[in-house]
C-alpha cells in the first residue's frame, strides 16, 4: 500500500471527493492496520488452566471463526476495509468485502494489490453492488450459513436491520455504528488549543466522519471567546474547493442527500432561534460543496443536537455547570465518540469516566489510531477494531480437556 501510497489517494479524492491531503493521510492510516495486526497474528495466544482432576490437563485454544463478511462506508473507504481485514486476515479468516455503492473502486484497488502481494486466491474478495441492489447483498451476506461473521461500519439504522438479519443464524457480528458526539469546553480550558481540536475534530472530510463532533458545548464563562476564535479560525484555516487542489481543506459532500440534511438542519436551528456566524449555505462552487458552517444560541430541542449531521456544521450550546454539560452530553441513545477541554485534573477524571461513550478525547480532537480500540457503547455498536483487542472478533475459543 505504501509503495502505491499516491495511487491510492487519488482513487479516493477522485470518488469521495476527500481532499488529497486527507486521502494521503488515509492510506497511511490505513496501512498502519495491515503492520499491526500482521504482529499481533504472533500473540494469539491460547492458555493452559490448572486443572481440578490430577489425570485432567485443560487446554483453551484460539481459532478463526470463518468466513467473514465486512461492509464498509464511504467516508473512508481504504482504512475501514483494512482495520476490519487486517484482524480477520492475522485470525486465519477469509473475507467478502461489500464496500459502500459510492466508493467501490478504493475495494478494488486493494484487492488488486492483494493479488500482487502474493495473498491466495479466494482469501480476500470484493463483491460492489448498485444502491439499488446494496439491500439485497446485505441480506445475502447476513443469512448465507457459510458466512460466520459479519463486520459493518455505517448507520445505526442499517446496523439494526443487517442484526436482525444475522440473528437467524446466530451469527458472530461487529458494529461500529452512528455517533453523535459532544465536544465540551470548560471555563479552565486553553481556549486556543479546543479552537485548534474543535477545527480538526468538526471540519475533517467536511465533518463526515463517524467521531467527528456532531455538538459544542461551551461554559458561559468563556463562550463569547471561543465563538469569536472558532469563525476567525473556520474563516482563516479552511478553503472549500476541488479535492486535488493543494490548499483545499473541505471537499464536497458525498451527494445531494447529504447537503439537503445540512440545510435542513440550519433551516431547523434557525427557525428556533439559532444564529448563524459563519457559512450557512451552499458554496459557489455549486452542486455537493457546502460552506464550513458555525451556529450559536443553539438549544437541545434543534435536531442537529439531536440526530448527527454528518456535514460541516458546528452548533455551539452555551451552559453553567459541569453536571448540565454531561447530562447535555449523555442525553442521547448513541455514544461513540466525546471530547473535552479542561485544565483540571479532577473534573478530566470525573467527566471521563461519566461520559457514556466508548472512547474519549482529553485536549485532544483527534484520537483514533491502530494500537487503541476503536468503538462504541449504546447503539453505537458492538466489539472494538483496532488495538490488541480486535483480533478477538474474528477468533472462536475452544476448550480442551484431556483425560
Amino acid at each position: 500500500m505504501m509503495e502505491n501510497k499516491e495511487e491510492l489517494a487519488r482513487i479516493i479524492t477522485a470518488e469521495s471527493g476527500k481532499p488529497l491531503k486527507e486521502a494521503q493521510g488515509e492510506i497511511t492510516y490505513s496501512a498502519s492496520f495491515l503492520e499491526w495486526f500482521a504482529e499481533e497474528a504472533r500473540r494469539i495466544y491460547g492458555d493452559v488452566i490448572p486443572a481440578s482432576a490430577k489425570d485432567r490437563r485443560v487446554l483453551v485454544l484460539k481459532q478463526p471463526v470463518g468466513v467473514a463478511a465486512i461492509i464498509t462506508p464511504w467516508n473512508f473507504p481504504s482504512a475501514m476495509i483494512t482495520r476490519k481485514v487486517g484482524a480477520a486476515l492475522a485470525a486465519g479468516c477469509t473475507v467478502v468485502v461489500k464496500p459502500a455503492e459510492d466508493t467501490p473502486l478504493s475495494a478494488l484497488a486493494l484487492g488488486e494489490l492483494a493479488n500482487q502481494a502474493g495473498i491466495p486466491a479466494g482469501v480476500y474478495n470484493v463483491v460492489p453492488c448498485s444502491r439499488q441492489q446494496a439491500a439485497a447483498v446485505g441480506e445475502v451476506l447476513c443469512t448465507d450459513p457459510l458466512v460466520s461473521k459479519i463486520s459493518f461500519t455505517g448507520s445505526t439504522t442499517t446496523g439494526k436491520i443487517l442484526l436482525k438479519h444475522a440473528a437467524g443464524t446466530v451469527k458472530r457480528v461487529s458494529m461500529e455504528l452512528g455517533g453523535h458526539a459532544p465536544f465540551i469546553v470548560f471555563d479552565s480550558a486553553n481556549v486556543d488549543r479546543a479552537v485548534a481540536g474543535a477545527l480538526a475534530s468538526k471540519y475533517r472530510n467536511s465533518g463526515q466522519t463517524c467521531v467527528c463532533t456532531n455538538r459544542f458545548l461551551v461554559q458561559k464563562g468563556i463562550h463569547d471567546e471561543f465563538v469569536e476564535k472558532f469563525a476567525k479560525a473556520i474563516d482563516k484555516e479552511l478553503h472549500v474547493g476541488n479535492g486535488f487542489d493543494a490548499k483545499t481543506t473541505q471537499g464536497p459532500l458525498i451527494n445531494e442527500k447529504a447537503v439537503e440534511k445540512v440545510e435542513k438542519h440550519i433551516k431547523d436551528a434557525v427557525s428556533q432561534g439559532a444564529s448563524i456566524v459563519t457559512g450557512g449555505k451552499r458554496h459557489s462552487l455549486g452542486k455537493n460543496f457546502f460552506e464550513p458552517t458555525l451556529l450559536t444560541n443553539v438549544t437541545t430541542k434543534m435536531l442537529c443536537t439531536q440526530e448527527e449531521t454528518f456535514g460541516p456544521l458546528a452548533p455551539v450550546i452555551r451552559f453553567e455547570t459541569e453536571a448540565e454539560a454531561v447530562a447535555i452530553a449523555n442525553a442521547t441513545n448513541v455514544g461513540l465518540a466525546g471530547y473535552f477541554y479542561s485544565q483540571d485534573p479532577a473534573q478530566i477524571w470525573r467527566v471521563a469516566e461519566q461520559l457514556e461513550v466508548g472512547m474519549v478525547g482529553v485536549n485532544e480532537g483527534i484520537i483514533s489510531s491502530a494500537e487503541c480500540p476503536f468503538g462504541g457503547v449504546k447503539e453505537s455498536g458492538l466489539g472494538r477494531e483496532g488495538s490488541k483487542y480486535g483480533i478477538d472478533e474474528y477468533l472462536e475459543l475452544k476448550y480442551v480437556c484431556f483425560g
